[in-house]
């Protein structure tokens, strides 16, 4: 997990400062995905785009920590 924790910690360091960038980036390949399959997977398109700029929103610089909504209970080992 150390390498996914220092990954995550390094993408939003360089989200701060460049959100709207970003997010135009996002709109703009969502647009050329959706012209090159003539839309046909336009709302998969759209959730990820969505999801993508949810991320850059809350990309505060703090790592480790899920958006509220998505934090993830930990597993119980069966005995």
């Amino acid at each position: 997990m150390g390498l996914i924790d220092d990954l995550k910690g390094k993408a939003q360091g360089l989200i701060r400062g460049n959100e709207q960038a970003i997010k135009d980036g996002i709109e703009k390949a969502g647009d050329f995905v959706d012209s090159k399959t003539g839309g046909k997977y336009a709302g998969h398109v759209d959730k990820v785009q969505d999801g993508a700029s949810t991320y850059v929103d809350n990309a505060d610089g703090t790592p480790n920590e899920a958006p509220a909504g998505q934090v993830v209970p930990p597993v119980e080992k069966a005995p």
